[in-house]
């Protein structure tokens, strides 16, 4: 699988991760998922201390084990749970950030973490302690790089501009151009690489997205869903509704990497088909881009 560098970073990821949020809780399974994966050509796991209460981290730890120098880890912080209470704070404190990194690196049994994400983010925060809290755990040598997980074009830029980030998670799909319009551009002049996750629009971008459109999605309604899936699959002549998705959130020069999730092995596979592709044309996605249409921000700008 091809792999490319992520920001200005000395990681470099194969275009197409594994996004581990979806393996669900059972181990074994989660395990199986994951060694498929490394076995075909994934080097990139994202997961997060917030997925099942830090259980999916454990999960990574126990896949990954005798294999983790051929591994990029990435996970997130800033949610920090209550104990007695349901559902979680926000909390991107530089005391939080320094005391959790540690449970992350006990969960996933290693010694440090390739890539380290600021879990959401907004204009509120002390983002100047945050970085900071960044760039001294980078330092003291617990993680190699960090990034944001965000889809606020203000906060985004915050950092871009204050910060040492390598990487930017956010949703991007056919059926969700709103990076297009407000950070994919600005990534790519800063050498800021986006990690795209949602690349198939919750299944939508699938073959079964017909059955999925009932409630819309976005600033789609279900009929205008139904009209660009049908005007997506006769320009895919045939061709994997699914493959044709990734392929095109790979293909703007900012985006290294894509991160479908997967439940079950038929799915990862299929997912990881689309690595053997070749990248679409500059054709191919200004017609993609004409059957769908540029969404935008409407808040967080």
């Amino acid at each position: 699988m091809r792999k490319s560098r992520l920001g200005s970073s000395e990681l470099y990821v194969s275009e197409i991760g594994l996004g581990c949020m979806s393996l669900g809780t059972e181990e074994e399974h989660a395990v199986k998922l994951i060694h498929q994966a490394l076995d075909g050509g994934v080097n990139f796991l994202d997961t997060a201390d917030l997925y099942d209460e830090g259980r999916n981290e454990e999960m990574v730890r126990k896949a990954v084990q005798g294999r983790r120098s051929d591994v990029i880890i990435a996970t997130k912080v800033g949610n920090r749970r209550v104990p007695g209470q349901d559902g979680w704070v926000w909390d991107p404190s530089k005391a939080y950030i320094k005391s959790a990194v540690k449970e992350s690196l006990r969960r996933l049994g290693t010694d440090y973490i390739d890539l380290y994400q600021l879990h959401g983010g907004t204009l509120e925060d002390s983002i100047d302690e945050t970085i900071e809290a960044f760039e001294e755990l980078k330092r003291e040598g617990w993680i190699r790089y960090y990034g944001i997980s965000s889809i606020r074009p203000n906060v985004i830029r915050e950092y871009m501009e204050k910060s040492d980030i390598v990487s930017v998670m956010s949703q991007y799909s056919i059926l969700d151009r709103r990076p297009e319009e407000a950070v994919l551009d600005l990534l790519a002049e800063k050498n800021i690489s986006a990690i795209a996750r949602g690349p198939v629009a919750r299944g939508l971008l699938s073959g079964k997205g017909r059955t999925k459109a009932e409630k819309g999605y976005l600033d789609y309604s279900q009929d205008e869903l139904l009209d660009v899936l049908g005007k997506l699959e006769e320009y895919a002549a045939g061709e994997d509704l699914t493959h044709l998705a990734i392929r095109y959130a790979l293909g703007h020069a900012a985006v290294a990497c894509t991160i479908p999730g997967a439940s079950s092995l038929e799915q990862l596979l299929h997912n990881l088909a689309a690595g053997n592709l070749e990248p679409l044309s500059p054709q191919d996605i200004q017609t993609i881009q004409a059957i769908s249409h540029a969404n935008q921000y409407e808040s967080h700008r």
